[in-house]
């Protein structure tokens, strides 16, 4: 195993030191339980949306926090759950008065650990609401899910009810309007090779030089299909069909198209995927109004994509280009 690391217990830690110098004007990180938090948080009177997950997927969470955006983002170990006082923390530091929503990946350390710190929450008289995002199109059950898994389309349903709550939306209104976009959003990934947790030090699994993994998960879970690797235009084709039969996307529908690298995959690759899946959409009379590429959902290292689409109304194209601050996502004034 070769990485940039010290003490693979200490990885989580000493990076989320690193992010907050390097990013203190928008965040700020509370180290025992670990939270990163907006640097101006609580914002009275907004709000406060609140999202984590296991390490190992930065930008997600926590370079997703900021104005526009996450106000709080609980980092757990490498590809674990974060834990319910994490999640506590996080409401104590974020809560303003307007109550919280929680987005949560559909896993079921995160959904468990989620409900045990709203219950708590809320015996404290705090208002909070879940949302559970479930968007990954391969497989219906996994390793660590019952249902289908979170995926990319995490990122684009935390900045746009994000951009709600800086807006000053109510607490209901967040919540539906994070029900509409959970409704409408569609991924599926593909690894080419495996990552490696820093603790157990190999790979999570095995893939011949010649072999590729269709619909595999964020923490290496197995998808789909293992079978010989195609060129460009076949990964693409075999990633966009299932995404676009399953809502299903037809004629004329506007989308927000999401390209996703997994952490190994170059942005030259990246980019000619991305074009591709654009050609394709065309080809099926698929408006694509807005595009996001680029490394925002990784697996550690794995060499591997995702293409996420969401189906857009009008809100949620104003509410994607609204302006937003954080170490991962900027536009806007």
């Amino acid at each position: 195993m070769k990485k940039i690391i010290n003490d693979p217990s200490s990885v989580v830690a000493e990076s989320l030191r690193g992010f907050e110098m390097a990013h203190s004007d928008l965040v700020k990180v509370v180290p025992d339980p670990a939270v990163v938090v907006r640097a101006d948080a609580p914002v009275r009177g907004k709000v406060a949306v609140i999202s984590g997950g296991g390490s190992g997927h930065e930008p997600m969470h926590g370079g997703l926090v900021g104005a526009g955006m996450l106000d709080a983002a609980c980092p757990g170990a490498v590809f674990t759950s974060p834990t319910p006082d994490q999640m506590q923390t996080a409401i104590e530091h974020t809560n303003g008065g307007a109550g919280v929503l929680l987005i949560v990946k559909n896993y079921t350390g995160d959904i468990l650990n989620f409900e045990t710190a709203a219950e708590l929450a809320q015996a404290e008289d705090v208002e909070v609401r879940t949302i559970v995002i479930d968007d990954d199109v391969a497989v219906k059950d996994s390793l660590y899910t019952a249902g289908r898994r979170g995926v990319g389309g995490t990122v684009l349903l935390e900045k746009i009810v994000g951009a709600a709550a800086e807006r000053g939306d109510d607490l209901a209104a967040c919540h539906a309007l994070a029900e509409r976009v959970v409704a409408n959003v569609r991924s599926m990934g593909l690894a080419l090779a495996a990552p490696t947790v820093p603790h157990v030090g190999e790979p999570s699994f095995d893939l011949a030089d010649d072999e590729m993994e269709v619909g595999i998960g964020i923490h290496g879970e197995p998808g789909r299909a293992r079978m010989p690797v195609e060129n460009a235009d076949g990964i693409v084709a075999r990633l966009l069909g299932p995404i676009v039969e399953d809502l299903p996307f037809a004629e004329g529908d506007r989308v927000l198209l999401f390209t996703n690298s997994m952490g190994g995959t170059p942005l030259i690759e990246l980019y000619l995927a991305h074009g591709i899946a654009e050609r394709l959409l065309v080809d099926r009379g698929v408006v694509v109004e807005r595009r996001l590429v680029g490394p925002f959902v990784t697996s550690l290292e794995m060499q591997g994509m995702s293409l996420t689409l969401l189906k857009l109304d009008d809100e949620m194209r104003e509410l994607w280009d609204a302006p937003v601050r954080t170490a991962a996502l900027r536009w806007g004034s």
